[in-house]
């Protein structure tokens, strides 16, 4: 069976061969007065997203997302068509009030194991060199938005065809950032 994955890695994932690539553009889908954000450096920890809070293309099962640090950032471009879609939420994510499409989403919350870093869509850039998805996380997730869960042995083998590892967390790189920032918060008091 065929799997709408994500458009980016349906027909293979793309490494990044640019070494000084330094950020680019990332653009809502609006016809006209595009919501432009530009990004002063390389994406990391670039991966698939199954949860169902962040945005993805129609009909695909992931979302696409990476961190960059906030302070490369800028909206450059109809910035008074972002607003935030769940103020509740610990990722702040701003999207465009026109087409839909999350531009980033920043954590407020100075005690989150993330804060400081802004999370992005780098298939909305025209600039390629951003750095490759390498995993697959909160897979199982995908069945609250839809999926039918007899499907979910087919969909994991296919991210592991495709090189992304499932996870129904983060990567065990990125679960062992978050212990340790909590470890080190319950030293601290």
């Amino acid at each position: 069976m065929s799997y709408n994955i994500h458009p980016a890695v349906n027909n293979g994932v793309q490494a990044s061969t640019d070494n000084n690539f330094t950020g680019g553009k990332l653009v809502c889908n609006c016809e006209t007065d595009r919501v432009e954000v530009t990004v002063n450096s390389q994406s990391a920890h670039n991966h698939l997203c199954g949860c169902s809070k962040c945005w993805r293309p129609t009909g695909a099962l992931f979302s696409q997302v990476a961190v960059v640090p906030k302070e490369s950032v800028q909206v450059t471009a109809n910035g008074d068509k972002l607003k935030v879609v769940d103020e509740s939420a610990a990722i702040q994510r701003h999207a465009c009030t026109g087409c839909g499409v999350h531009m980033y989403g920043r954590i407020e919350n100075t005690g989150h194991p993330f804060y400081g870093l802004d999370f992005i869509h780098t298939e909305r850039s025209p600039q390629t060199g951003w750095s490759a998805p390498t995993f697959a996380a909160f897979v199982s997730s995908i069945i609250e938005t839809g999926t039918d869960p007899a499907e979910m042995s087919g969909i994991r083998a296919r991210l592991n065809e495709l090189g992304l590892p499932p996870y129904d967390a983060l990567s065990p790189a990125l679960m062992d950032v978050i212990a340790t920032h909590v470890a080190k918060s319950k030293n601290a008091s």
